[in-house]
């Protein structure tokens, strides 16, 4: 089974490859990584790996952590692989089936960003209302959030009490961006975890900033 793995580590030579030999010796395989961020000599690292039939996603923890000054941020399973060109093939797919533009790019935003799940909201006569909405997403039509407009893309805080409390209770950390203007807002979740970093949220922006380009085209 695989797991994406979340590592902060000191942004220096080696380090990397002690925590990739560390989770060798328990049997994980590691099929792809991506830098997160890096920032002040420390890096964020997403790590793939695929775990021997049996094992517990605990042994990634502890492997990771035994390397000095490594942190795990979080553990959870993963289908595929961490593909950083992905962005690309969204943007051209948006491009070739302009009409259903926005629907294709909220469903592959979770892939990109590796989210759970990804909507569209704008205003609507009773409170926020959801355009479009990926796959695993939250069946909710009607949305109150106090945020609308957005002028920029950020961190929510998932805490807040306009949060559903099923979302809540799954720990779900939320980010959002504009996409063309400040009403037509994404909004994307991961239940569980980990928080979403400036470097994630930047490229989300950007990519949103493309796609409203590409629409309005």
């Amino acid at each position: 089974m695989s797991f994406l793995i979340r590592v902060q580590l000191p942004d220096v030579p080696g380090a990397l490859g002690a925590v990739a030999t560390a989770l060798g010796a328990i049997g994980a395989d590691i099929l792809s990584v991506d830098v997160v961020e890096r920032n002040s000599g420390v890096a964020i690292d997403d790590l793939v790996v695929e775990l021997p039939k049996g094992r517990l996603p605990d042994v990634l923890i502890t492997a990771a952590e035994s390397v000095a000054d490594v942190e795990v941020d979080a553990v959870r399973p993963y289908a595929g692989v961490l593909d950083t060109h992905r962005e690309l093939e969204l943007v051209e797919e948006v491009a070739g089936r302009p009409g259903e533009g926005l629907a294709i790019f909220t469903e592959g935003v979770p892939r990109i960003v590796r989210a759970g799940w990804a909507m569209v909201v704008g205003p609507g006569p009773e409170g926020a209302r959801t355009l479009t909405a990926s796959t695993a997403a939250p069946q909710l039509r009607v949305l109150d959030l106090p945020w609308l407009p957005l002028e920029r893309a950020t961190v929510l805080d998932g805490e807040e009490s306009w949060v559903p409390e099923t979302w809540r209770e799954l720990g779900t950390e939320l980010a959002a961006t504009p996409v063309g203007k400040p009403d037509r807002v994404m909004l994307v979740g991961r239940p569980g975890g980990p928080q979403f970093r400036a470097a994630e949220v930047a490229r989300l922006a950007h990519l949103a900033g493309i796609i409203a380009v590409v629409l309005s085209g």
